[in-house]
């Protein structure tokens, strides 16, 4: 169900024009949905940010949202309050969810009830991976996408620069994979900047579209140019498999801790790489240019 407030009164006080400019955006307490939150509203979109929790509702608002929407993706519960006068959605899973497949049936179910003029989801790079089953799950999903009903595209992100700035900023990049293998990591800003595209202007519809960085680097690559951007060393790490098990791992469900070993043992043989289609306007954010502007971050 809808909740917040709208500046200009109730909805039946709200404009065609605006209505039409109101987008959904699910997921929209985590970094994905607050980057891409953010780059709509400085376009003048409306944002309506859906949230499992009602007390995630001030940091979606912080984000640049104008209203929220509080629904529950596993059930369905509030996707079609969620949903009308929505103009386009942004669908977003839980990360690793073993219902990802569920959930996108629940919502193009909804979006195509209630007349939803464009479905944007957020995949990832090389969905028919079969040594990462949470990938599959997206492969899968994608396919519910196309078959739904409602104009859609895909967007496929590779892993983001941001996974590991903090590390970096803070003197060690440390990971449960191969300290040498290649990745095409690609900036969150620049893919909040391509899903506005998607979402907002015409001639995407019915495609699918890999994102990916215009560099290939290894973690220990990426640890000397932040040693370089910083003037100060940054250390590449590689930690022990099974500490994170016990450790960061342990916190996780069985099933989510399973997909992600299996995904540093993906990365093991071959890493994350692929090409990118060119949606950019501009030149895709470099890692080192993305380390420079977290360092001159406050």
């Amino acid at each position: 169900m809808s909740t917040g407030s709208e500046s200009t009164g109730s909805d039946a006080q709200v404009t065609r024009e605006s209505l039409a400019r109101r987008v959904l955006v699910m997921g929209a307490s985590g970094k994905t949905g607050r980057a891409l939150t953010g780059a709509l509203a400085a376009r003048g979109f409306r944002v309506r940010a859906a949230v499992r929790s009602p007390a995630s509702t001030e940091t979606v608002y912080a984000a640049g949202a104008s209203e929220v929407a509080v629904l529950d993706l596993a059930t369905g519960a509030g996707l079609d309050e969620a949903l009308a006068g929505a103009w386009a959605v942004y669908h977003l899973a839980p990360n690793v969810h073993p219902d990802e497949v569920g959930m996108a049936r629940r919502v193009v179910a909804a979006a195509a009830r209630q007349g939803g003029q464009r479905l944007v989801y957020h995949s990832v790079l090389h969905p028919d991976d079969a040594s990462m089953p949470h990938h599959l799950r997206k492969a899968q999903a994608e396919e519910v996408v196309r078959a739904g009903g409602v104009p859609w595209t895909v967007l496929r992100p590779a892993a983001y620069h941001q996974n590991l700035l903090p590390a970096a900023l803070a003197g060690e990049l440390a990971v449960p994979y191969s300290l040498d293998a290649p990745f095409s990591n690609v900036d969150l800003d620049d893919v909040a900047q391509v899903a506005v595209t998607v979402l907002t202007e015409p001639g995407h519809e019915g495609e699918a579209y890999d994102l990916a960085g215009p560099e290939v680097l290894s973690v220990r690559q990426m640890a000397s140019q932040a040693s370089e951007v910083l003037g100060r060393r940054v250390t590449a790490v590689k930690t022990d498999r099974r500490a994170w098990e016990e450790g960061p791992g342990a916190a996780l469900p069985e099933g989510a801790r399973r997909d992600l070993l299996a995904m540093f043992e993906s990365y093991d043989r071959g890493g994350l790489v692929g090409g990118s289609a060119w949606l950019w306007g501009r030149l895709p954010t470099t890692w080192a240019e993305a380390v420079a502007a977290a360092r001159n971050t406050p």
